[in-house]
């Protein structure tokens, strides 16, 4: 037991903190830590947001045949394999001296088909593994059922819901990737495979995965779902956290929301084209890179803005914000719904995961649109033209604008990669997110700054849906410590205690 004294000490050291760490930051794919730096006031000063594995790929497939990237890169992560799988495709297709436009017809299907797959999966992941037990049990909620097993029980039929939605959404990658993670049927200028009858029916009929249309119909009842739940929280919604910055996707050749392939676009937090429908082989003129000691991720931002001011949001409701439409009745119902409610280019950080489950629908239409086209039964699958040396991809992933960037030599090896992932993009937005919200939890008195409001600070991190490798923390009672250090030396550490609360210290 602590004694009276040893308490009042720790307190206030308290007071006269520079540093506090929270680790690990839990229910997002990977491993990463938060570092509150605060002044002689306790206020924040800067809020950063770690990522601390190194993975080292833009190094290690130096060397390797351009035709293995594919398969090699996508290792970079389990939860979204596909993303990498395809943007390093679309990469080595121009290797080869192809583009998206000039493959065959079957395999642009295909890959299309596997990229929908992939994004509807995995924005059920997120949505109701990750997100929705702060949104549906509360944020104050018990940490002990603050997670999918507690959603399931307050909400069994959402949850078996969203639990099929992810099955189906796999299935449509094990049938055009050849397996549900790290698939291999993408290659230079094609694919390997196309779907058969036989597959075209299993999504179709509804015998053993959800049929199409029934994930359609699940789709808007999960987005109905959320809307009554926005509508009558909207106050915290909307001022939980307010972050104007400017936001950036692809889109497609006449505005409209496009996953998979076409012009850059970046507006302003008030709607100046910033990027107006550039060529994405050019991004090397649009994108500076910031590096920073603290962590193993770089810093994106648009040249002509400059750092800080240039950096983007990406994402969902980033590609709501860019787009002036989307092309499939559903989802453009429920987009027009969005904007009626919260205005043409909002910039609340929450409107995050309105925006997830519209991209959701959108998704599962496309999917009923492509099984029913027969060019998915063709028998052109690659094509390959004169070696170019140098190829350059860009995708939208479920989090964000991906970017693969290859050079080879004519005997195949790689000799240069640079890789910008959806959560580097966001990099800047996620530390901003963590500051403000941290700024104003460490303003209340010690005696109310409990587990509820720490988890605040990833309530923010989580409506970017960051991917900091490929695991994931999601079920059960997480650590989190909070050290307090002065002058780099640790004076007090903080654990998460049996109730939620932080609880006395322990140094």
């Amino acid at each position: 037991m602590q004694s009276p004294f040893l308490v009042r000490v720790c307190h206030t050291l308290l007071t006269m903190s520079r540093e506090i760490i929270i680790d690990p930051v839990t229910r997002v794919e990977g491993h990463g830590r938060v570092t509150l730096l605060l002044d002689e006031k306790n206020h924040i000063q800067e809020a950063r947001l770690h990522i601390v594995e190194f993975r080292g790929f833009e190094r290690f497939v130096q060397g390797r045949p351009y035709w293995e990237a594919p398969v090699l890169v996508q290792r970079l992560c389990g939860i979204c394999p596909v993303s990498h799988h395809l943007c390093a495709a679309k990469a080595v297709d121009e290797i080869v001296g192809m583009r998206d436009e000039t493959i065959p017809q079957t395999a642009r299907l295909m890959r299309r088909l596997m990229h929908y797959g992939q994004v509807l999966q995995s924005h059920a992941l997120h949505f109701f593994y990750l997100a929705a037990p702060d949104l549906l049990l509360g944020i104050d909620s018990e940490v002990e059922l603050r997670n999918v097993v507690g959603l399931a029980q307050a909400h069994p039929e959402l949850a078996k819901k969203g639990i099929l939605l992810r099955k189906f959404g796999q299935e449509i990658i094990r049938a055009t990737a050849g397996k549900r993670i790290h698939g291999i049927s993408a290659v230079p200028g094609g694919i390997h495979k196309n779907l058969t009858p036989e597959e075209r029916d299993y999504f179709q009929d509804g015998k053993e995965v959800p049929s199409i249309n029934e994930v359609i119909a699940w789709c808007e009842e999960t987005l109905a779902f959320y809307v009554d739940y926005h509508l009558r929280h909207r106050s915290w919604v909307d001022e939980f956290l307010v972050q104007p910055m400017p936001s950036l996707s692809l889109v497609g050749r006449d505005g409209e929301l496009e996953l998979y392939h076409g012009p850059l676009r970046c507006t302003s937090a008030v709607g100046y084209r910033i990027l107006d429908d550039v060529d994405y082989h050019d991004y090397l003129e649009f994108y500076g890179e910031e590096v920073k000691p603290w962590t193993y991720l770089k810093f994106p931002f648009i040249r002509s803005l400059g750092f800080p001011e240039g950096s983007v949001r990406v994402g969902p409701l980033a590609r709501l914000n860019t787009c002036d439409f989307i092309a499939t009745p559903r989802a453009q119902r429920a987009l027009e719904d969005f904007r009626s409610v919260n205005g043409r280019f909002p910039q609340q950080t929450l409107n995050a995961h309105w925006a997830r489950l519209i991209e959701m629908l959108h998704c599962a239409e496309k999917i009923q649109q492509l099984l029913a086209d027969p060019q998915l039964q063709g028998a052109e699958l690659k094509k390959t033209g004169e070696f170019a040396g140098e190829g350059i991809g860009f995708l939208e992933a479920p989090r964000g604008t991906l970017v693969h960037h290859y050079q080879a030599v004519p005997s195949g090896e790689i000799t240069r990669c640079n890789l910008i992932v959806s959560t580097t993009h966001n990099n800047l937005a996620m530390n901003e997110a963590v500051r403000r919200v941290s700024d104003r939890i460490f303003s209340y008195p010690r005696s109310k700054q409990g587990d509820p409001l720490l988890n605040a600070i990833e309530v923010a991190i989580r409506a970017y849906d960051p991917c900091l490798s490929c695991a994931t923390h999601a079920l059960g009672k997480m650590p989190l410590a909070v050290q307090v250090m002065r002058e780099g030396e640790l004076v007090a550490e903080y654990r998460r205690g049996e109730g939620g609360d932080l609880g006395d210290p322990v140094s």
